[in-house]
């Protein structure tokens, strides 16, 4: 029996991408990619969504790539610049979960320097049941660790629970611990994929 739908943040239930930031600034969108990955954006933001300091990798950053440091210092400088509006459909959807008996809760690799930036501008959030953010843990998705916390912290039984993801190493990661996943491609298909899975009944039916 499914009681609990675990939602990843961005990607999921709001837009979070560096393009909206470097897009403009470079006026090209192939320029403000190369740049990204030519800095290893992707990877050392990852290190900061785990609890690193942003100023520390900024720093250290910099180091590596002085003729860039004016863009790597707007990576954290400028961070809300990244955050677009709410994923179209998604709070409806939580919302339609939750009144159908389903707890809904969060598990988001988001730094906690800057997820309390953002956490009062989404309303889908104070919908929540509840959430773990990685950078309060030090552990991102997809490993195992992260998963138990929320479980764990919220007795939670991974037989009883889905977790949808936009990105498929996360919901692999789900799916070792017990979890059922659901790779996330839209308000549309998670609704159809819901549906499927979850039937018509409200959670504790038949029972």
């Amino acid at each position: 029996m499914i009681r609990n739908l675990i939602f990843d943040f961005g990607g999921v239930l709001v837009d979070w991408n560096p393009y909206y930031l470097y897009d403009p600034y470079f006026g090209d969108h192939a320029k403000a990619e190369q740049f990204l990955q030519t800095i290893h954006a992707f990877d050392w933001n990852a290190q900061v969504d785990a609890g690193r300091p942003s100023a520390e990798i900024t720093e250290e950053t910099v180091a590596k790539f002085p003729q860039w440091e004016k863009e790597i210092r707007m990576f954290y400088d400028r961070w809300i610049e990244m955050m677009g509006g709410p994923i179209p459909g998604m709070e409806a959807l939580v919302r339609e979960c939750k009144a159908r008996g389903f707890r809904v809760w969060g598990l988001t690799n988001w730094s906690i320097e800057f997820f309390p930036l953002v956490r009062d501008r989404y309303p889908v959030f104070k919908v929540l049941d509840g959430y773990v953010v990685s950078g309060a843990e030090k552990v991102i998705k997809p490993d195992a660790r992260l998963y138990r916390i929320l479980l764990d912290r919220y007795s939670l039984k991974a037989a009883e629970c889905v977790f949808i993801d936009d990105n498929a190493a996360n919901v692999a990661g789900a799916e070792a611990v017990g979890i059922r996943g659901i790779l996330f491609k839209g308000a549309g298909q998670l609704k159809s994929a819901l549906d499927s899975l979850l039937g018509d009944s409200p959670v504790g039916a038949g029972e």
